[in-house]
């Protein structure tokens, strides 16, 4: 901890005069006090040593789960990341991450100038989920890692523990975590501390937001930021921007720690959650890259911690509004003192290959660059307007869901770990085939529902006499209705219309022939069907 000031008693006539002296000397002889260590909290926000103002870009990492998966932290990286929080255990619930392998998720994080938030899952849930431990145990974690953090202050964020409490006795929430922040006050330990809300991360009860200013008071280095996670309570614009507000107005400092774009608990509204976030610049951590199971897969960025293979939920987050291509700035600590500041040389000019009515390949050569070149992002190019549309650590990348018949310019870019952006390349032109006109018929059914949601499937005949080679499939939903999970091909939905560009094994279809789509969606009350669907541009016949 930062040394404290003491106070100086008051005292009365000469006594006060010779104490005035005393002290008047001895401010000649006692050093200033020390500048921050690391991180810090001012006036309500985050702040680096250096005093920029720092607001968190970025993902969730399952390494605990996963922790042959360490090059992912490049993967993130390259997206336009700052910021990574990374799943520890503490050795109750899974493997335990010893301090070795602490020390080296660091000096990953250092290597790929992201900022590291480091957080124990074995809390996940305590007081409901069987198994999970106080934060109590996971503060003594923390402690019997010490050696991996200490003088990592300027890099490394300390979230005791995740999610810890759930929804039962949740009200131990505020004690605890005051206990826990001591705990590591008192061990020496200088990071800024995060502490997660209590009703699995949520705090649907308002525990943490109440309490906020009275745990914050009690961390004696006042270096303490909170974590909302925002998943189905927070379903609309108002809650979200309420409470966000809230913080901010108390000028105590908020991130949000987890969110997606669809929960099993209900649908959060994801753009809110960026778009305010933007707005108050406040930090925040989409969960997560890669790796879900137990029936939220959906919640992954990357499919098979595959970075060329964005799903929906990472292109939104990654290149949508507000996200984290648009708007994340590196931590100064990479980029201060003289670091680099060269961006790498432009790549080559883009070629094209695979190119189907909604689809195209594109490679180039790579660029060069002093320290390193971390990633490429493709962007498309439309007189004097870009748009991202995708990134990759490769000088390769497959773009779907092309407009059939349509002239489509793309250039690329390289970044660098320092994140300087190349000038750009070249373009390259491509122009996709057009769709056969009413060759094509749908079958759409629901086979299985419940309350809120329901499994629907997609038989996609092709009735021409050739084969089709690549396809877009788009219909709108006349209800509320929106997709969760879909197999057979890689969906894609804004508001009531959605887009499915194939799959490698669904994009032939020959004449007379079909594949089948599955998907899982949310729905209202009532679940009608759509009612016109089209290929590839040209409309088919429903059945």
């Amino acid at each position: 901890m930062r040394p404290r000031t003491a106070s100086v008693p008051r005292v009365a006539g000469v006594a006060a005069a010779l104490l005035g002296l005393l002290l008047s000397f001895l401010s000649l002889s006692t050093p200033a006090q020390a500048a921050p260590t690391g991180f810090r909290v001012e006036n309500g926000r985050l702040l680096e040593a250096s005093g920029n103002d720092f607001v968190m870009r970025g993902v969730n990492h399952a390494h605990t789960w996963y922790p042959d998966r360490i090059s992912s932290l490049s993967h993130i990286k390259a997206k336009g990341a700052n910021t990574v929080r990374v799943v520890l255990s503490s050795g109750d619930r899974w493997t335990r991450n010893d301090t070795a392998d602490v020390a080296n998720v660091v000096s990953q994080c250092k290597q790929n100038r992201l900022i590291c938030v480091l957080e124990v899952h074995d809390t996940t849930g305590y007081g409901e989920q069987s198994g999970a431990v106080t934060l109590a145990r996971a503060a003594e974690y923390w402690v019997s890692v010490q050696s991996a953090l200490t003088g990592q202050e300027d890099y490394v964020i300390v979230n005791i523990g995740n999610e810890p409490y759930g929804n039962t006795n949740y009200a131990s929430w505020t004690a605890d975590t005051k206990a826990a922040i001591q705990k590591l006050r008192t061990a020496g330990f200088d990071h800024t501390i995060m502490v997660d809300a209590p009703n699995w991360g949520q705090d649907w009860a308002f525990t943490m937001r109440d309490n906020a200013a009275s745990v914050f008071a009690a961390d004696p280095d006042a270096n303490t930021v909170f974590s909302i996670h925002m998943y189905g309570v927070f379903d609309t614009a108002a809650e979200i921007t309420d409470y966000l507000n809230r913080f901010v107005t108390a000028k105590l400092p908020v991130v949000v720690g987890e969110f997606g774009h669809d929960h099993s608990d209900g649908n959060p509204d994801e753009d809110t959650i960026l778009a305010v976030a933007q707005q108050l610049r406040l930090g925040y951590l989409g969960w997560s890259w890669s790796g879900n199971g137990g029936g939220v897969e959906y919640l992954d960025m990357v499919t098979n911690f595959d970075p060329n293979q964005l799903t929906s939920w990472g292109q939104r987050l990654f290149n949508g509004a507000n996200g984290i291509a648009a708007t994340a700035r590196e931590a100064a600590i990479y980029s201060s003192g003289g670091g680099d500041t060269t961006p790498p040389t432009a790549p080559g000019t883009p070629t094209a290959s695979g190119v189907t009515s909604s689809s195209v390949t594109l490679s180039w050569a790579a660029a060069t660059d002093a320290t390193g070149v971390t990633g490429y992002d493709v962007v498309r190019v439309n007189g004097t307007t870009e748009t991202v549309a995708t990134t990759t650590a490769a000088t390769r990348a497959t773009l779907t869901g092309l407009s059939p018949a349509t002239s489509h310019t793309f250039a690329v870019y390289a970044r660098d770990a320092a994140g300087n952006r190349s000038p750009r390349s070249a373009t390259v032109t491509v122009t996709t085939p057009g769709g056969t006109p009413s060759a094509c018929g749908v079958g759409y059914r629901v086979t299985s529902s419940w309350p809120g949601g329901f499994q629907g499937e997609i038989v996609l005949r092709n009735t021409g006499t050739s084969a089709i080679n690549g396809w877009t499939l788009r219909w709108t939903f006349p209800d509320s209705q929106r997709i969760t999970n879909l197999w057979g091909g890689t969906a894609t939905q804004s508001g009531s219309e959605v887009g499915v560009a194939a799959a490698s094994y669904t994009a032939t279809i020959p004449a007379a022939g079909s594949v089948t789509l599955g998907f899982t969606a949310t729905r209202s009350t009532a679940n009608p069907s759509p009612t016109a669907f089209t290929l590839n541009g040209a409309a088919c016949s429903v059945s």
